[in-house]
């Protein structure tokens, strides 16, 4: 058997490790791995190229890029943010948990991009998490702010990441389901996705634990640079 174009998975997980462009990244695997199972280069950009043009209908996602500025431009945020501040009781740990759920079920039902960084994170989830944590903290710095927008996104790609394998039909269930298929071990979709239930349980309570972690050390933070500016 050729483990050669195994190195692809190699070459991806170098580039994302020293930070290269994902899409350069992503491109050079599938040419190496394409190139070390014995196909020819051209036959590879050609493969590259016929995927491309096939789904060229996923372009489309970027109109909602300019939609979002121009959203966001006439204070998008700001309007995500005096909701939350309106909420009683609203903390940073509530919302992010919250969301981590809802985009944990839509995921498991194939709405997976319903939520997403672009769309929800940066216009609506990050600013308003930001407003809960002033809410129940007090004025932030510039650390703990950074903190709380890296959460907002990690929540974001947790809740799609282990809720989308729930969904049978979902790529990743399909490529799984044919490796275990070529090895002489028959499965349906609906037996992988019955058991990512379990995974998705543990993710759901894990980072719901590292909310709760950065909300606490949040406050803890917050008390600790008022004493000092007191003491000053």
């Amino acid at each position: 058997m050729n483990y050669w174009p195994l190195a692809g998975i190699a070459i991806v997980v170098i580039g994302f490790a020293l930070r290269f462009n994902p899409l350069l990244v992503v491109v050079s695997a599938a040419l190496a791995t394409g190139v070390l199972a014995g196909l020819d280069f051209v036959a590879v950009v050609e493969a590259l190229g016929k995927a491309f043009n096939d789904n060229r209908y996923i372009s489309v996602t970027w109109i909602i890029l300019p939609v979002i500025g121009l959203l966001e431009r006439y204070g998008l945020q700001q309007r995500a943010r005096g909701l939350i501040e309106g909420v009683r009781g609203a903390s940073m740990a509530k919302l992010l948990t919250i969301y981590l759920g809802f985009r944990q079920i839509t995921a498991a039902l194939g709405m997976k991009d319903i939520g997403g960084h672009p769309q929800a994170v940066r216009p609506l989830v990050a600013p308003m998490a930001e407003a809960a944590a002033e809410k129940s903290h007090g004025e932030l710095d510039d650390a703990s702010r950074e903190e709380v927008l890296a959460m907002s996104a990690a929540t974001d790609n947790v809740g799609l990441f282990f809720g989308e394998d729930i969904f049978f039909a979902i790529a990743s269930i399909l490529l799984i389901q044919g490796v275990f298929e070529s090895a002489g071990y028959p499965l349906t979709p609906l037996e992988l996705s019955v058991w990512a239930i379990p995974t998705a349980i543990c993710a759901f309570f894990i980072h719901g634990w590292r909310i709760n972690a950065l909300d606490r050390k949040i406050a803890r933070t917050v008390k600790t640079v008022a004493a000092e500016g007191g003491q000053s």
